[in-house]
Formats: structure tokens, C-alpha cells, sequence
């Protein structure tokens, strides 16, 4: 596989995965694209400007197949909500399954709010012949993540500095109400492990967005 690596600040990279991903729509009835990165580095802003960017695309998030807290307590994962083994990857390696038919498909949303997961909160219906999927680990080097990475017909990775996620990371915290003290506790013993992870144990991709 060869990546593409471009500068989000020289080149605009949404057009750019746009025109790769029309061009490898063309004659398929459902195409799924893959936009992994690290925690707050953009993904989901990067997923729907691209779905907007396409004919007949959504853009859905991993973030649906977070475990619930009850389970993550039970097994003494609270603290780490937000690593590999704190979401559901089995139901979400099925889902993407049953997306790469075609069919008709309703997905988990995740309510930041109520930091719980909505069932069937997401319709994708059968006309979206692309679909944008977003989320950390989604082109993770680790069972069993690596078995999406045959279904992703096109894969993107974000790639921001660690000190920007840094910055980004604290606050979103802060923007949760959390003391600045706090904030950066929770970016540096929870998130940036995760994004570390993301960064270093990653499958090849088709294009690389940095910045």
C-alpha cells in the first residue's frame, strides 16, 4: 500500500480524499471509509466535511461502542474509558460487517452528556453509498481491531503533534468544568497513553493528513 501524505496547512485535505474517494465509489453500491486518529485530533469534524464533500455519503463514530460504566467498573476499567479494551470492538468489528453489504443499518450513538451510549441512535440507509466512519483505533495493529482494516476501502489517518493533543486534550476538559489542575491529570494518565497508542501501533493507510 502506498500512503499519501499531505500538510493540512498547504493543501486542503478534504478535497483531496474527496476526489480519491469518488473516483473509487464510482460502480461500487457501498463504500466504507476509514478516518482514525488520536483523541482531539480532529476526526470528526475531518469525517463529516468529507461525507459533505460526496454524493450520497454519511459519516458515522466508533464512539457508540463505548462499554457502558457499569461493565467498565466491573472489570476495573473506568479510569481507562476511552482505551481499546473499554469499547465493544467485537459488536463494532459485526456492525461495519453488515455495513459493507449495503444494507440498511442503525448504529449506537455515545451522549457526552449523560456519558452513555444511545442504541440505534444512527440510521444508515441502504441509498448511502459511502460511509464515513471515525474513530481512534479503527487502523489499530492490535486483535481485534486489525480485522477492520480488510473491510476500510479507503483509509485515513490524522496525524496532529503530541503537544497540540496536549493542548486540546486539557481543554476539552476544561470545557467540561473541570479545574485546570484536573484537566491536564486526566489528558496526561488517560488520553495521551491512547493517543501514543494510535500513533505507534497503526496499519498502513492510504492517505496521511498532518497538522
Amino acid at each position: 500500500m502506498t500512503c499519501e501524505t499531505v500538510y493540512a496547512d498547504a493543501t486542503d485535505p478534504v478535497h483531496l480524499a474527496a476526489t480519491r474517494i469518488a473516483a473509487l465509489a464510482e460502480g461500487r453500491a457501498r463504500l466504507l471509509v476509514a478516518v482514525a486518529g488520536a483523541p482531539a485530533s480532529g476526526k470528526s469534524t475531518i469525517a463529516a466535511r468529507i461525507a459533505d464533500a460526496l454524493d450520497d455519503a454519511v459519516a458515522v463514530p466508533m464512539d457508540g461502542y463505548h462499554l457502558d460504566n457499569d461493565t467498565l467498573s466491573a472489570r476495573g476499567l473506568l479510569a481507562q474509558k476511552g482505551a481499546p479494551e473499554t469499547f465493544d470492538a467485537d459488536g463494532f468489528i459485526a456492525a461495519m460487517r453488515v455495513l459493507k453489504t449495503g444494507e440498511r443499518t442503525a448504529l449506537p450513538a455515545f451522549d457526552r452528556a449523560a456519558d452513555a451510549t444511545v442504541p440505534d441512535a444512527i440510521e444508515v440507509p441502504a441509498e448511502a453509498r459511502i460511509v464515513v466512519v471515525e474513530g481512534n483505533y479503527l487502523c489499530l495493529d492490535a486483535a481485534p481491531w486489525r480485522e477492520l482494516h480488510s473491510l476500510w476501502d479507503y483509509r485515513i489517518a490524522l496525524d496532529v503533534p503530541i503537544e497540540e493533543l496536549r493542548r486540546r486534550l486539557t481543554e476539552r476538559w476544561l470545557e467540561h468544568g473541570h479545574s485546570h489542575e484536573d484537566a491536564v491529570r486526566r489528558a496526561e494518565a488517560n488520553d495521551l497513553p491512547n493517543a501514543r497508542r494510535v500513533m505507534d501501533e497503526a496499519l498502513p493507510v492510504d492517505l496521511r493528513i498532518v497538522g
